[in-house]
């Protein structure tokens, strides 16, 4: 194990820590097949050292149909061929503790695949394999069980259930490759716990909890009243409270066992949750002293651009983490959600606004989590139809697209397609022209790529004393900007159509050029 390490007030590594968020498939391929691996991984770690990240999340690269991109598990405690050997783990493992950076790796609670020996058994033994009361397995409706349980809908498209040959239904949440689990069966927990100590005693630092507001369903599965969903559809946001299928209050008691179990190995192990949730005083829920260690705040991915959408998701997040003294922690991309730089636009504008947010997700208080490509200002990738991977695409009729846009590969050097992703000719995700001059080599050498901006940004973040504290206030700023202190430092952020008066001090840091005034689309660090 890498040493433990605090900051300098004496807060655990997790407190502070910019973790990259690396989606194997996709990062780096080591043996040549068109596809990313954990030796891919390994042999670009070095990148990571140079960018200033503190740990590494790995997504899924356990054995699996990949129905869902690998969050379809069929075997938790094993590698799948596609990425390597449990041999290829260790090393990787061995050598970013060696570079004294955390590993971080998924647990996938909600569901199984369907070729997971359990859901196998199910299969082969119908109603009568015990199998069977670890998933969540009910008769239909209808007078010949035709109909499916309850209206409950999936969150790729299309319903919730499906059914057995025997008749009966089993429940998904997302495809139907991955059947739901019932946690209020005992198996179901102590297989978890099974799985959370082979990686620990392997060495890992913590874990991701995938769909960490799923797990307890609501009793007696009632249907749920779909208008919720058409109002999601209109342009809400989180969950509300009232969509059955998720955050229901017994989902708790899961992450204190989490939670019991990390505090019981040393080194200050820890988890972070992936919950949608209504609002930032449900997500704080997650993080109360005896639960997860952090919660990822979505506040920002679903913000608009505009000063006052910002301002209000920094305040209403940090006011919910402080009533139960969590530490915040800061997303703006994922594996699953439009790359910001098209979510802010696109182009020239949208790489402008993504290089500003970055300087103000990173000079908040508390974690922030950056994705594989947001260091190179990508944007997400219009793919062929025939292209297109992702469940959500079939699921929902070929109507959404599904998030295969902002999970092509990695460019690292070269003028053209694989751009050192990979010795072969074709990735598994093709990856567009376009991108030669976004590559890891030709953003290298210029002090004025995205990639240059955020190791400086990851450099001073990590040598200045007042970006490692709680202290946070809002600050008056002109129509249009954003603007708050950390102790002697003022961040600044223009979000408005014409240039800003620049708050007093020297400027450490810029997103772009300053001349007499703040830029649209501009933000700076000042002393």
């Amino acid at each position: 194990m890498a040493a433990v390490t605090q900051n300098a007030f004496g807060l655990p590594w997790w407190a502070t820590a910019v973790v990259y968020q690396v989606y194997p498939r996709s990062f780096a391929d080591g043996n040549g097949d068109g596809a990313g691996d954990l030796i891919g991984v390994l042999e670009r770690l070095d990148h990571l050292v140079e960018l200033g990240v503190d740990a590494v999340w790995l997504s899924p690269f356990y054995r699996s149909p990949m129905a869902d991109g690998g969050y379809d598990v069929a075997d938790p405690c094993d590698v799948d061929p596609l990425f390597g050997t449990l041999a290829d783990f260790d090393a990787l493992l061995a050598a970013a503790h060696e570079r004294d950076l955390k590993v971080t790796v998924d647990i996938v609670p909600n569901h199984f695949s369907i070729e997971h020996p359990w859901f196998q058994a199910v299969l082969a033994g119908g109603r009568h394999t015990p199998e069977r009361a670890r998933f969540i397995i009910r008769p239909g409706r209808g007078p010949d069980g035709d109909e499916p349980p309850n209206n409950w809908p999936s969150a790729f498209g299309g319903p919730a259930w499906t059914r057995l040959p025997d008749g009966d239904w089993y429940l998904h949440l997302f495809a139907p490759e991955q059947p739901d689990l019932d946690w209020t069966n005992p198996d179901v927990p102590a297989e978890f716990e099974r799985i959370e100590r082979f990686w620990l005693d392997r060495g890992v630092d913590g874990f991701r909890i995938d769909v960490a507001n799923s797990m307890a369903k609501e009793p007696g599965l009632p249907d749920m009243d779909l208008s919720v969903l058409r109002a999601l559809a209109d342009g809400g946001t989180m969950p509300p409270v009232d969509d059955l299928r998720w955050d229901r209050d017994a989902v708790h008691d899961h992450h204190r066992a989490t939670r019991r179990l990390l505090d019981s190995y040393p080194g200050d192990r820890m988890a972070v949750g992936e919950a949608w949730v209504a609002d930032p005083d449900r997500l704080a829920r997650y993080v109360r002293p005896d639960e997860l260690n952090l919660a990822f705040n979505f506040e920002l991915v679903m913000a608009t651009w505009g000063a006052d959408e910002l301002r209000s998701a920094i305040e209403r997040s940090l006011a919910a983490m402080a009533r139960v003294g969590a530490a915040s922690t800061w997303v703006l991309s994922n594996h699953d959600v439009t790359r910001v730089a098209s979510r802010y636009g696109g182009g020239p504008r949208g790489v402008a606004r993504a290089r500003a947010a970055a300087l103000v997700q990173l000079s908040l208080p508390g974690a922030a989590y950056l994705y594989n490509g947001d260091e190179l200002g990508l944007e997400n990738v219009e793919l062929p139809d025939d292209a297109l991977q992702d469940p959500t695409w079939e699921r929902s009729g070929r109507t959404v697209r599904g998030r295969d846009g902002e999970r092509v590969p990695m460019p690292w050097a070269g003028d053209e397609p694989p751009f050192g992703f990979s010795t072969a000719t074709t990735t598994w995700l093709p990856m567009p022209a376009s991108w030669r001059d976004r590559t890891v080599a030709a953003q290298r050498t210029d002090p004025g790529s995205t990639l240059a901006l955020y190791r400086e940004t990851l450099r001073l973040r990590r040598s200045l004393p007042e970006l490692q504290t709680a202290d946070f206030a809002m600050v008056e700023a002109p129509p249009g900007c954003l603007a708050y202190r950390r102790g002697a430092i003022t961040v600044t952020l223009n979000a408005g159509e014409a240039t800003a008066p620049l708050p007093s001090g020297e400027i450490l840091l810029a997103s772009g050029p300053v001349g007499d005034g703040l830029p649209p689309d501009t933000a700076a660090w000042l002393r």
